[in-house]
């Protein structure tokens, strides 16, 4: 298949990226990333999760982010809404204020769903059914996650039987598109092309992305061979970000720098300003403390710093 000449990229940073920071992020710094990052030509950003702040604290300030951000023309703002509550908060505020999507989520491996939600598959999709509904009926898209698509860290390895049956419940409660994602980094491309092949079972090419993890360095390659079956819509992450607070030793997503510098070498266009993408990144990682966790990052800063 020939390789797309466009790709969309959404960055999920602001959410997924600092859910699990320990330290508290100040509501006007995540404000500052997301509008760094839309300066940047980022259409698709991951704002923030309506959550119980005693599961994720960092996301207590999730209706002062959304307040806060000064909202450019095309860029679609989504944020996580695992359940009805989270729901009915992430619209009680006025119509403006809306997330453009919203995102629930679920696991292909049963050992993880209990763990991360505590309930089984079938019963975190029932859970989901009345918010897509209620998302729906008011206009806002919704977006599934699915996660442990080829790894978990209590089950090993993942089925593509499992993901077809996951993404068969994701489309029968009516969720619009879905990402495939390796939430501990442990896919590698053949793994991840059976994990797209089964997902592609239930939904459109256009209505598929990816999300890789970068635990064993393969979210590059997991990219391509995504790239080269036609997918053209992947997570990723300012700065590589992120981790999974309920799987043990996976490290953040693949840095949203990392994949641009590749793409953009391939001659796709993706609409990102790549030096606005590292100074975003820059920016997030000197308030954290510590270098951006991207090496097209590092490289390009140190060429500026010589």
């Amino acid at each position: 298949m020939k390789l797309p000449s466009r790709v969309k990229l959404v960055d999920v940073g602001p959410r997924d990226g600092l859910q699990n920071e320990k330290a508290q992020v100040p509501a006007a710094v995540k404000i500052e990333l997301v509008h760094r990052l839309q300066d940047a030509g980022l259409t698709e950003i991951e704002v923030t999760s309506f959550v119980s702040p005693k599961w994720v604290p960092q996301m207590a300030d999730n209706a002062e982010v959304m307040a806060g951000i000064r909202r450019k023309p095309g860029v679609r703002y989504s944020v996580l809404t695992p359940n009805m509550k989270g729901f009915e908060a992430a619209i009680a505020s006025p119509r403006e204020l809306w997330p453009d999507e919203i995102v629930v989520f679920g696991a292909a491996s049963e050992a993880f769903s209990q763990k991360n939600i505590n309930c089984s598959i079938a019963e975190s999709i029932e859970r989901f059914r009345p918010v897509v509904e209620a998302a729906r009926e008011k206009g806002i898209y919704v977006r599934g996650a699915m996660s442990c698509t080829v790894g978990c860290p209590y089950e090993g390895e993942i089925a593509p039987e499992r993901v077809d049956m996951l993404a068969g419940l994701m489309k029968g409660i009516g969720v619009q598109h879905v990402g495939v994602a390796d939430t501990i980094g442990v896919g590698t491309p053949l793994k991840v092309q059976r994990a797209l092949d089964a997902t592609l079972r239930h939904f459109d090419l256009n209505d598929v992305s990816g999300h890789f993890h970068d635990t064993y360095g393969q979210a590059l390659g997991n990219t391509l061979a995504s790239l080269q079956m036609g997918v053209w819509q992947f997570d990723t992450s300012s700065a590589g970000l992120g981790g999974c607070p309920f799987a043990k030793g996976a490290t953040g997503n693949v840095a949203t720098e990392d994949v641009v510098y590749m793409l953009h070498g391939m001659g796709i266009e993706t609409g990102i300003d790549l030096d606005k993408l590292i100074d975003a990144g820059k920016f997030i990682s000197d308030f954290l403390g510590r270098k951006p966790n991207s090496r097209a990052a590092t490289a390009l800063l140190n060429k500026r710093a010589n």
